[in-house]
């Protein structure tokens, strides 16, 4: 496995992370990564992506790091509870997305700021692991697309299948034989000017890139996506 250079933004935790995780990574799961060639190199920009399992930040974090980004991740605040988990955090300048209207507009403006920057934002639209039973992506919140409007900051779809097979859902242990294949696919810019400025904006956009999620989901997974999109309130899968 050759060396990387570390991307321009990444931290001493970041760099000394990857020092030590990436080489597990690379020795536990094989990588089926495809395009990456849509990674603005030249402005900030989003990536949002589907949520399957704890592992999830980790696979993107390498995928990125390796066609480098160090991605600023945008996460609940919970995580911050966790005394020693907290400084890594810390040390990774992961954004807490707090619930609220005035402490999630902070967490939004901390990454409208990295955007402006020219940072890599990592975002899991959903707000957490999917409830659809068959790990489809989910109904989303609307942060993701709130940012995309007022910022004007590109959203690249960037979806993985496989993780699930190493980590399960909601659990904590690894399974690493035999080893299995992790597969990334980043797709074009979601579009969304045409929506700017109209009255559901905000929410055509969420639903347009639920639906790019699950598009590039099923081209990975081989299957057609199911008719409905699950709702984790109601508990089923309500029309699209």
């Amino acid at each position: 496995m050759p060396p990387l250079r570390p991307p321009p933004r990444s931290t001493r935790t970041y760099r000394f992370l990857a020092a030590f995780v990436r080489p597990a990574l690379q020795a536990m799961s094989a990588r089926s990564w495809t395009g990456a060639e849509h990674l603005p190199t030249d402005r900030g920009f989003l990536v949002a992506t589907n949520h399957t399992t704890n592992l999830d930040p980790v696979t993107m974090c390498h995928f990125l790091w390796d066609n480098g980004f160090a991605p600023r991740i945008m996460a609940k605040h919970t995580l911050f509870k966790v005394p020693v988990l907290r400084r890594v955090l810390a040390g990774l300048e992961v954004i807490p997305v707090h619930r609220g209207a005035a402490t999630g507009a902070r967490s939004l403006d901390a990454a409208a700021e990295a955007l402006e920057r020219g940072e890599c934002v990592l975002v899991f639209p959903e707000g957490t692991l999917t409830t659809d039973p068959d790990l489809w992506p989910m109904r989303a919140k609307t942060g993701t697309a709130r940012l995309a409007l007022e910022t004007g900051a590109p959203v690249i779809p960037v979806v993985q299948w496989g993780v699930h097979q190493v980590m399960a859902p909601r659990g904590s242990l690894l399974r690493v034989v035999p080893r299995k294949t992790i597969q990334v696919l980043a797709g074009p810019p979601l579009q969304v000017e045409d929506l700017r400025g109209t009255p559901e904006a905000v929410h055509d956009v969420t639903a347009r890139l639920v639906a790019r999620l699950t598009d590039q989901v099923a081209q990975l997974r081989g299957e057609n996506p199911p008719d409905g999109l699950w709702d984790p309130e109601a508990g089923t899968r309500v029309p699209r």
